[in-house]
């Protein structure tokens, strides 16, 4: 289960307000956009101030100084539709989507600019603030839920840590259902690239990628969202698990496809990996209960010290075939498989089809269970 963080809250974390002035440019006809605003309650002469999201974090680019009436007029060139925050200081913002030609009207309590704020001229605004509001009413019920699955699970009740998980997607569907349902929204294609991990859940993200690419083909979030697959597509559950070939502890070599015509785990691993260490008696037990029913794991390990990885496979008893080319994190397989946290697993068919991903103690051994009996 993923704690999904609000990305409007880490975002705006990253926004520095001290001496922030950015360069005001003039509008320039269908290049341009427009926000004409008006806070009530707000001190004239005070400044406010507009961010652009830019590489997961807010940058300054422009200041102005509120009216006497509270009125307040940002204008400026922009290339792309892109995510601004119009703000007073770092606990209050209110986010806008801004593209050529959006003339925005924005009114609010500048005690309360994001909660108040009534927002003109922008679909993909509203949009958002109906995504955002979304995603924190599911949040709280989120970090709830997990501390029930992983509380559940600790006490070994797995019926109720399944019920618990079930409850947990089901709010992830909704995202999910939202986004769908908005293909041509840059709002749909930042939420996806933010609030999807693809994972665990790469055939929606690259479905979206796909829509994105088509309705939104030059959008920087589309070109980040593609990036991010792009190495995640060869290892999706349902390809072919890519080859591997690698040294042995003996000096020789084996290669992954030797062991088509059996279920195969593949692992990665390293000595030093602590989380790795403990969960290898769970492994140990489950390859010992379904090695004669056609299972065998393919242990890759992440090492660097041949010593040390040796004895962690003798102290660990694992009986299984091993290979590494000691180069750590630059391990030709990790590179492949875009491995950049340990453990990994992955499960393959006896075709060498990649089944599922990440399973470790009673998820993998429900599913070998119901592969191999």
């Amino acid at each position: 289960m993923k704690n999904y963080k609000n990305y409007i809250i880490v975002a705006s974390a990253a926004a520095l307000l001290v001496g922030c002035q950015g360069n005001k440019s003039a509008t320039n006809g269908e290049d341009g956009y427009t926000i004409q605003g008006k806070l009530n309650n707000a001190t004239a002469g005070s400044n406010i101030y507009l961010f652009e999201l830019d590489k997961q974090q807010f940058v300054p680019r422009d200041t102005v100084a509120v009216g006497e009436n509270g009125t307040f007029n940002f204008e400026g060139e922009i290339a792309e539709p892109s995510f601004y925050r119009v703000t007073i200081d770092q606990r209050d913002g209110v986010i806008l989507v801004l593209d050529k030609a959006t003339n925005v009207k924005l009114e609010a309590d500048a005690k309360d600019l994001n909660g108040t704020s009534k927002i003109e001229g922008s679909d993909d605004s509203k949009l958002f603030q109906e995504l955002n509001k979304m995603v924190n009413e599911t949040q709280m019920q989120k970090m709830e839920l997990e501390q029930r699955f992983m509380q559940a699970n600790n006490e070994g009740k797995t019926e109720e840590a399944e019920a618990i998980k079930k409850e947990y997607d089901a709010l992830q569907v909704k995202i999910k259902k939202f986004l769908a349902q908005h293909p041509t929204s840059v709002v749909s294609t930042f939420g996806t690239l933010t609030l999807i991990d693809p994972a665990t859940d790469f055939a929606f993200a690259d479905s979206m990628s796909t829509l994105f690419s088509k309705n939104l083909p030059n959008s920087k979030y589309t070109s980040e969202l593609n990036e991010r697959l792009k190495g995640m597509r060869s290892t999706a559950v349902g390809q072919m698990a890519p080859e591997i070939t690698l040294p042995t502890p003996d000096g020789g070599s084996a290669s992954l496809s030797s062991l088509r015509g059996k279920y195969v785990l593949i692992d990665f691993w390293a000595s030093w990996c602590g989380p790795c260490r403990k969960e290898n008696p769970n492994v140990v037990r489950m390859y010992n209960a379904y090695k004669d029913k056609g299972f065998e794991i393919f242990g890759v390990s992440l090492d660097q010290n041949r010593d040390k990885w040796l004895k962690a496979i003798a102290d660990d008893k694992l009986t299984w075939p091993h290979v590494s080319d000691l180069k750590g994190w630059e391990s030709a397989a990790a590179g492949i498989y875009n491995i950049t946290a340990i453990p990994q697993t992955l499960l393959l068919d006896k075709e060498g089809r990649i089944i599922a991903k990440n399973l470790r103690g009673k998820e993998l051994e429900a599913k070998l269970a119901e592969v191999l009996n």
